[in-house]
């Protein structure tokens, strides 16, 4: 126990605000026994939390325990009930979505500097174990930090350096009561099956394994530091508002572009659910490093969309599919920026502008957006060309094809396909011609 009341004497200040995670079981009883000792000393603020999730009959009385506790010791008791679990059915995930939630509104609530959880060494292993055997990352396989920092608070877990063992004895010697949660027991959970198989046969060999695990999760957090420095170091030019460029994230090592991709991945993470596995992280990079513009789906209703030297990991409602189907007899504009104008004359060739002839044509003409089978009869070209094809050789991006604007005649004959390709029915300067329209687009980027 040495070391952990010396890890927090020289963490904490004077009147430092902290809210502690209590379920009222050995672990998190020892933690709050423990920053109790410092609580008159440095006048310290401690905020208990309870969560219940009401899955146990003990429930309620394992409330009304650490309730007790904090009305003897003068702390502040916060209590949460969870009513409702998603499709009524309880998940690990949820619930730590849920509590997390509680923890967080209470940090806020008093502007705590801290939030603090019993982990220990046990857990470590235990996390770290399981984490190889399911599959993760550099960071996954890490484990559980000593101090994680967030934007507003900082969390801490002070009894990394102990094992169960140790905690026990702390609380036998100093005649501290806690409660015990049965499901810690069912084999059901795959912790509790590490927990009684896999534990014990590690602490044969080494009765302090723990601090092996605790060094070895240190070390990687270490890497993972450096790794993110050297991200943070090219990050601005990879990762443009909304995409991956993708030229510039293969100028980088391989391994790095990787990792990168993590980073990427995780900073949408912090947005939105998104649970991605190990396959659809390689069919990403796949896509990245392959030829062709394809979209993959991915999980939680994400796709990874590449677009010629662009990548996309979006929701595929975040891809908007706009319709649209306008007449075209006056000056308009399209979704604010596709502009059209009725010129009197000009001397423009480019694909901006086209000239036509009234006779050769059935009017009025219509703007509308893409249509699954468009050809187009093009200009100085012998048979018809797929609009997927313009599309491609121009290299218009596959987010902005699906309301780039298309020009037809009444009987939806492709007439232009602005700023890229004009049709066969386009007049030379020196040819008969009646109507002049010009395009723009504006620039929203």
């Amino acid at each position: 126990m040495k070391d952990t009341f010396n890890f927090l004497n020289k963490l904490l200040k004077k009147e430092d605000v902290i809210v502690v995670a209590c379920s009222g079981g050995p672990d998190s009883m020892c933690l709050l026994s423990v920053l109790n000792f410092f609580k008159k000393p440095l006048n310290l603020k401690i905020i208990c939390t309870h969560v219940n999730h009401g899955l146990r009959k003990e429930s309620n009385d394992e409330a009304e325990f650490v309730k007790e506790y904090c009305n003897q010791n003068n702390l502040v008791f916060e209590y949460m009930i969870v009513d409702k679990y998603k499709n009524n059915k309880f998940s690990e995930q949820e619930g730590r979505s849920k509590r997390y939630h509680f923890f967080e509104e209470i940090i806020s609530k008093y502007n705590a500097k801290y939030l603090m959880t019993a982990h220990h060494g046990d857990d470590l292993i235990e996390t770290i174990l399981m984490r190889i055997v399911r599959g993760s990352n550099l960071k996954g396989y890490s484990g559980i930090s000593k101090i994680l920092e967030n934007p507003k608070y900082k969390i801490v877990r002070p009894l990394l350096n102990l094992n169960k063992d140790m905690i026990l004895k702390y609380l036998d010697k100093n005649n501290i009561s806690y409660v015990i949660d049965e499901s810690n027991a069912d084999e059901k959970y795959t912790r509790n099956r590490f927990r009684k198989h896999l534990l014990p046969e590690l602490k044969k060999e080494d009765d302090l394994v723990h601090l092996k695990f605790l060094k070895y999760s240190e070390e990687l957090e270490a890497t993972q530091k450096y790794i993110n420095r050297t991200i943070n170091l090219v990050i601005k030019s990879i990762y443009v508002e909304n995409y991956i460029v993708i030229n510039k994230l293969l100028e980088q090592d391989e391994y790095l572009q990787e990792k990168i991709v993590e980073y990427i991945i995780e900073d949408i993470q912090k947005r939105e659910i998104f649970n991605i596995s190990d396959n659809q992280f390689d069919n990403i990079m796949e896509l990245i490093r392959g030829t062709g513009n394809k979209e993959i789906n991915l999980a939680d209703g994400f796709i990874a969309r590449k677009s010629f030297n662009k990548l996309y990991i979006e929701k595929t409602n975040n891809h908007k599919n706009d319709q649209y189907k306008v007449i075209l007899d006056k000056d308009i504009t399209i979704l604010n920026k596709y502009k059209f104008e009725k010129l009197e004359n000009t001397e423009e060739k480019s694909n901006y502008v086209i000239k036509l002839n009234s006779k050769e044509i059935s009017l009025p003409l219509v703007v509308r957006s893409k249509e699954i089978g468009d050809k187009m009869k093009t200009k100085n070209l012998f048979g018809t060309k797929k609009l997927k094809d313009i599309f491609i050789e121009s290299k218009i991006d596959i987010t902005k094809r699906a309301e780039y604007p298309v020009v037809t005649d009444s009987n939806n004959t492709i007439i232009w396909v602005p700023g890229l390709k004009k049709s066969i029915f386009d007049k030379e300067i020196n040819e008969k011609y009646d109507i002049i329209i010009k395009y723009t687009e504006e620039k929203n980027e």
